[in-house]
């Protein structure tokens, strides 16, 4: 859950905005949910996000309009302040470097270099106007494949959908559009609405058929003394097929 402080919260409201985050972050906390904060880009009004989102409950920053990796990284010093001054583990909180803008498409590698950062996640809306074209597949599949490609050199999640985010009526695109970013690489995407949660988890969860013929490939993978070439079902097994569905595997545990 994404406790917005950015663009979900008008100016003059802000600073009413930062001292509910407190308790917003526990009752999310305490139901169970992981959370994370929106910040502001602009400087003086990130200093105050972070004074009031980096506590105990909160295990990420969402940094908008990414787009230079010195600017995380200051981020991060700042963070890395505010956890010794409240007693929690260095690197305890993480980043999520929201890319929405082409510039910050073409820095994508350098961006997850920064080491606090834990995700990438593509701002379609913001994205689409600085590219000049409307939020479809046609103009978001790239910057989704460049952003799964990225985050996984670092093995960090990939955020984001080859649709509009806004798109919260034809709950069929959001599920297609989840589908594709799945098979792009992308680990997960960002929701504006709850409609949308149930057709995006459902996309980027493994079903039981995918997990079944896991288990079946590493079974026989095993069996054959995890090394060379076998096959099953008429396919051919080698160590890259037999560590896809190893991975896969690990990813659906409970």
């Amino acid at each position: 859950m994404i406790i917005d402080l950015e663009d979900g919260v008008a100016a003059a409201r802000k600073p009413q905005a930062r001292t509910a985050l407190s308790a917003a972050a526990q009752a999310l906390f305490a139901s169970g949910q992981s959370v994370a904060v929106r910040i502001n880009s602009e400087w003086r009004s990130a200093a105050l996000d972070l004074e009031a989102a980096v506590r105990p409950e909160v295990a990420a920053i969402v940094a908008p309009k990414a787009e230079r990796p010195g600017d995380l990284a200051v981020l991060s010093a700042w963070i890395g302040e505010w956890e010794a001054a409240r007693g929690l583990p260095p690197g305890r909180i993480g980043l999520i470097a929201l890319v929405e803008s082409p510039a910050g498409l073409l820095a994508l590698s350098d961006l997850v270099a920064v080491p606090r950062v834990a995700g990438l996640a593509l701002g379609t809306e913001d994205f689409s106007v600085g590219l000049g074209a409307p939020p479809t597949a046609d103009s978001l599949d790239l910057p989704c494949r460049l952003l799964a490609i990225a985050a996984a050199t670092r093995g960090l999640m990939a955020l984001g959908l080859p649709l509009s985010i806004t798109e919260i009526r034809d709950l069929d695109a959001v599920a297609s559009a989840a589908c594709a970013g799945r098979r792009l690489g992308l680990t997960g995407a960002l929701c504006v609405h709850p409609l949308q949660v149930e057709a995006v988890n459902r996309a980027f969860d493994v079903t039981a058929e995918e997990r079944a013929a896991a288990q079946r490939i590493v079974e026989v993978w095993d069996a054959h003394g995890g090394a060379g070439v076998t096959q099953v079902d008429g396919r051919m097994v080698d160590l890259p097929v037999a560590l896809r569905a190893q991975a896969l595997l690990r990813r659906g545990d409970p």
